[in-house]
C-alpha cells in the first residue's frame, strides 16, 4: 500500500480508502441487506491489508452502514484508520438538527468521535441553505467539543459553486467526483487546481465513474490491449487519480472480497506522478475514444437556454450521450422519467428553433431533441 501526507494534518493516509456504499447484500425476506458479518470480515481485511481511510455516511445502505462500520471497528481497528462520515444536509431544517445528527451517528459508529465530518453532497441552494442554518458555526462548535477533528465537504454541482464553497471557510478536506472523463465537469482540473492554491488535499468518489470504467466497450479495450504496458481498466483508472499530488485517497466502494485483494495489489504501486508521458497519452486516447461515442456535440454550454418550453436541453443531451458512451441505452427510459416529472423533457419540445439560432456548435437541436424524446419512450 502506498501512502502520502494527509495535507498538513500531520498524518498518512492510505492512497486507497474504503468507502462504504457498496458494501456486501444478502436477501432478507425477499429484499437485499447489507450482510453484516461478511461486510464487517471486508472492512477488516482491507484494514489488515493496509487501508487506514475508512468513508461511511448517513444514508448508505438504508442507514445500516455507520452501524456496520462501527462493528468492524471494534477490537482495536478504530485506532487503525481515520474515519469520516458525512452530515445529511437534506434533513436538517435547524441549527438543533446539526447536533441532533452528529450525536446519533456517533452512538450509531460506537464512537466518541469522528476524523472527518462532511457536509455531505453540497451544491448551490443546499450549500446557501446550510450556511443560513449555521452549519461553520456548528462545525467550530463540533470540532471544539471534540466530536469530530476536521471539518470538510463532499461537492456535486458546477465549478463556480466548489470555487464559493472552498473559499468560504478553512476546509481540512474536499471530497469530490473525479475521473479521466469528468476532467472538465463539476470540480474538474480547475477544482483540483483551485484546492492546491487553498492548500486543501482531496479525497476523490467516482473514480470509476460508478464502475461504467471498470467495463470498457470493446473498442476502448482494444485502445488499451494495443498499449506495451499492460493493465486492466479498473488500474489505469486509479493510476489516472493516484499520479496528482493534490489527491489523497482515492475511495472504492469494494462489494466482494475479489474487488479488495485486486485493489490491494493495483495501490500497491499507485504513486504520485505514476504515469509516463506515454501513459498519459493513452489515457487521453482513452478519453478521446469514449468521447467519440457520443453522438451529440453538446458541449453544455447553455447559449440554447432558456427554452421557452422548459426543455433542460444540454441535460438531455448529457444524459443520453453518456448512456450512448456505456453502452447502455436501455437506462435511458428509466432516465428520461426524470425529465418528464422536472416538465423538462425533449418531448416538449414545439420546433420554435429558438435554441438552433444560439447554438455555437450549428448543432440541429430540434432533430436531436426528437431522437432523443423517441430513445426515451421506446416500448411506451
Amino acid at each position: 500500500m502506498q501512502y502520502v501526507p494527509f495535507g498538513n494534518l500531520g498524518f498518512d493516509v492510505s492512497r486507497l480508502g474504503f468507502g462504504c456504499m457498496r458494501l456486501p447484500l444478502t436477501e432478507q425476506d425477499g429484499k437485499k441487506a447489507p450482510d453484516t458479518d461478511r461486510a464487517v470480515a471486508l472492512i477488516r481485511e482491507g484494514i489488515d491489508g493496509g487501508i487506514n481511510y475508512v468513508d461511511t455516511a448517513y444514508p448508505y445502505h438504508d442507514g445500516q452502514s455507520e452501524v456496520i462500520v462501527g462493528l468492524a471497528l471494534k477490537d482495536g481497528y478504530r485506532e487503525r484508520v481515520k474515519l469520516a462520515t458525512k452530515l445529511p444536509c437534506w434533513m436538517v431544517n435547524t441549527r438543533a438538527d446539526m447536533d441532533r445528527l452528529l450525536d446519533e451517528q456517533l452512538k450509531k459508529l460506537q464512537v466518541p468521535y469522528v476524523d472527518f465530518y462532511l457536509l455531505h453532497a453540497l451544491g448551490r441552494d443546499r450549500w446557501e441553505k446550510m450556511k443560513s442554518l449555521g452549519a461553520l458555526e456548528f462545525l467550530d462548535s463540533a470540532v471544539k467539543d471534540g466530536r469530530i477533528r476536521y471539518p470538510a465537504f463532499s461537492f456535486h454541482d458546477e465549478y463556480d459553486v466548489f470555487a464559493d464553497i472552498i473559499t468560504s471557510y478553512d476546509w481540512c478536506m474536499a471530497q469530490i467526483q473525479y475521473n479521466y472523463l469528468d476532467i472538465n465537469h463539476q470540480a474538474g482540473d480547475r477544482g483540483i487546481e483551485l484546492a492546491r492554491q487553498r492548500g486543501v488535499p482531496l479525497v476523490i468518489m467516482e473514480g470509476l465513474r460508478g464502475g461504467a470504467l471498470a467495463k470498457p466497450s470493446d473498442d476502448i479495450r482494444a485502445i488499451m490491449d494495443a498499449y506495451p504496458e499492460k493493465r486492466g481498466p479498473v488500474e489505469w483508472a486509479f493510476r489516472f487519480l493516484g499520479n496528482e499530488p493534490q489527491i489523497a485517497t482515492i475511495l472504492s466502494g469494494m462489494s466482494d472480497e475479489a474487488q479488495l485483494r485486486d485493489n490491494l495489489r493495483i495501490f500497491n504501486d499507485v504513486k504520485v506522478n505514476c504515469l509516463s508521458d506515454g501513459d498519459k497519452a493513452l489515457i487521453a486516447e482513452l478519453r478521446a475514444g469514449y468521447q467519440r461515442r457520443m453522438p451529440i456535440g453538446c458541449t453544455g454550454c447553455e447559449y440554447c437556454l432558456p427554452c421557452p418550453k422548459g426543455v433542460a436541453i444540454p441535460r438531455n443531451f448529457r444524459t443520453y450521450n453518456e448512456l450512448n458512451m456505456f453502452d447502455r441505452l436501455a437506462d435511458f427510459p428509466r432516465r428520461y422519467q426524470d425529465f418528464v416529472k422536472e416538465n423538462a423533457d425533449a418531448g416538449r419540445c414545439v420546433r420554435c428553433g429558438a435554441c438552433e439560432k444560439q447554438c455555437p456548435q450549428h448543432l440541429p437541436i430540434r432533430d436531436w431533441l426528437q431522437t432523443v424524446h423517441k430513445a426515451g419512450t421506446a416500448g411506451k
